[in-house]
């Protein structure tokens, strides 16, 4: 995987210093025409522009190495989710962890939209995190599932996060710079100062500068947008070495792209992170002209290549690429050295395929894991009946909606913010603490010395706890 590594950084390298130059040459022209000098080129103008591109470029590159990650999840209203709040996603994160030979795992996030996507973001695998809508864990199979988690754990070992990460931040830098010339230049001619400043610029570059403005974005969009879509088919290729088993994959991208949900937390910066392009009407912009700036390949020639692969090989992948695309370099030539075989892994039988969770469930337990990062309570009733109680509800015990028997507020909660007033202690004693042993992760109940039953939910993590009633202190240990 190595030399996939090195090339890609050797890409990488090579359009950062494209887009770099393009953001200099914009920031000098932009100084010039704001700040003339009597020979073009010669005045103050000119290096502060170059300094003030380099500024920005500076401090967007370090936000997105610092904070990168967490702006992105946190615009896209993500959820970190535990092993145990939704094992068999967490499980399939691992396993291809595992899969990838990457010394740690990255964290898993769920991101509360209808529409179906994913993606993974981070500056190196040390610090990374792979994110998927629960409309995506709703409506894929384990396999799908398994596919689309390989293919973002492809591009955190390839290193293609780094890449995303900081292509974007000089993307954004010439976007931002040309919209606040245009606006800033225009809104200063309206004045008599820039209509002095304007009028020592010569004519020459000043068009050139306007033209430059115009051109430098989309240009700079279509160079760093090319080099991406090579990336979703290394992305593809890792993924089936990882699996083996590209069926899911493939199956997992014609469930995404038939999705009509539009995906509401996105931009056109954050757009390349996702493993389907997200943007409204994908079928009519994939036959408009500027497809060429698409961010993604088209989704039917990504199909078209898992469907018809042979083995999990890299070289099976690239004789695919070839006959579906007509282009000839993807992968390392090192890499196709390697003519060993990799045979594909075969489809589950029918009954295997019968013990997946339906539709329903997983909308349930998806529900169930947002109302418990919300503070809700999970409260079994003897009628069978689970109970979610909000985290305002105010009481200490209410009736079940099905049976009628009168349910009591554990007295030991986590995270919640429920209002009732707090007993006060009848007494208090100077004995030995008591010690209890968790049996599970559901809900327990014990006994205290002095009869007050104590509750606690899946949620309790402590390691000590006192009774409300005697004050007597409680060690909690934990078996797992």
């Amino acid at each position: 995987m190595w030399e996939i590594i090195e090339s890609n950084k050797r890409r990488a390298l090579w359009l950062f210093i494209a887009l770099f130059c393009v953001l200099v040459i914009f920031g000098a022209l932009v100084g010039e025409v704001f700040l003339p000098a009597e020979q073009p080129f010669t005045g103050p103008g000119v290096w502060l522009g170059i300094g003030a591109a380099a500024l920005l470029a500076a401090i967007l590159g370090a936000i997105a190495y610092w904070a990168g990650d967490d702006i992105v999840m946190s615009v896209n209203k993500a959820i970190l989710v535990t092993k145990q709040q939704h094992p068999q996603l967490y499980n399939i994160v691992e396993e291809m962890q595992i899969a990838a030979g990457l010394d740690r795992m990255p964290e898993v996030y769920i991101v509360v939209d209808d529409a179906m996507n994913a993606f993974a973001t981070g500056i190196r695998p040390e610090k990374s995190a792979i994110a998927v809508t629960d409309g995506l864990v709703e409506r894929l199979s384990r396999d799908e599932l398994q596919g689309v988690i390989a293919h973002e754990m492809s591009h955190i070992l390839n290193r293609d996060v780094l890449f995303m990460s900081f292509a974007g931040v000089l993307l954004g830098s010439i976007t931002m710079a040309s919209e606040g010339f245009l606006r800033g230049f225009f809104y200063s001619r309206g004045s008599r100062r820039g209509k002095l400043s304007g009028g020592r610029t010569h004519p020459v570059i000043l068009l050139l500068t306007i033209a430059f403005a115009v051109l430098a974005p989309i240009l700079a969009r279509i160079f760093y947008f090319a080099i991406s879509r090579r990336r979703e088919y290394l992305a593809d290729a890792t993924a089936v070495r990882l699996t083996r088993y590209p069926l899911g994959l493939a199956s997992a991208l014609e469930k995404i792209a038939a999705d009509s949900r539009d995906l509401g937390m996105y931009n056109r910066f954050t757009a390349p992170l996702f493993i389907v392009e997200p943007l409204v009407n994908r079928r009519e912009a994939r036959r408009s002209f500027f497809s060429i700036g698409s961010t993604h390949p088209p989704v039917e020639e990504r199909i078209r290549i898992l469907r018809t692969l042979t083995g999990a090989g890299f070289r099976d992948y690239q004789g695919a690429f070839m006959k579906v695309t007509k282009e000839a370099t993807l992968i390392p030539e090192r890499i196709l050295r390697d003519k060993a075989a990799v045979p594909l892994r075969q489809p589950p039988p029918g009954d295997a395929q019968a013990t997946e969770p339906t539709s329903e469930q997983k909308h349930r337990d998806i529900g169930d894991l947002l109302m418990a990062t919300a503070g809700f309570l999970f409260l079994p009733c003897a009628c069978g009946l689970k109970v979610k109680v909000p985290p305002t509800l105010g009481k200490a015990s209410f009736p079940c909606p099905r049976c009628g028997r009168l349910l009591l507020l554990p007295s030991i909660t986590t995270d919640a913010m429920h209002t009732r007033p707090e007993p006060a202690p009848e007494e208090t004693v100077e004995d030995e603490p008591l010690f209890y042993e968790r049996k599970s992760n559901g809900w327990e109940s014990f006994a205290c010395s002095c009869g007050n039953i104590i509750n606690l939910s899946p949620l309790f993590r402590g390691r000590t706890m006192t009774c409300r009633r005697c004050g007597r202190k409680i060690m909690i240990s934990y078996p797992y």
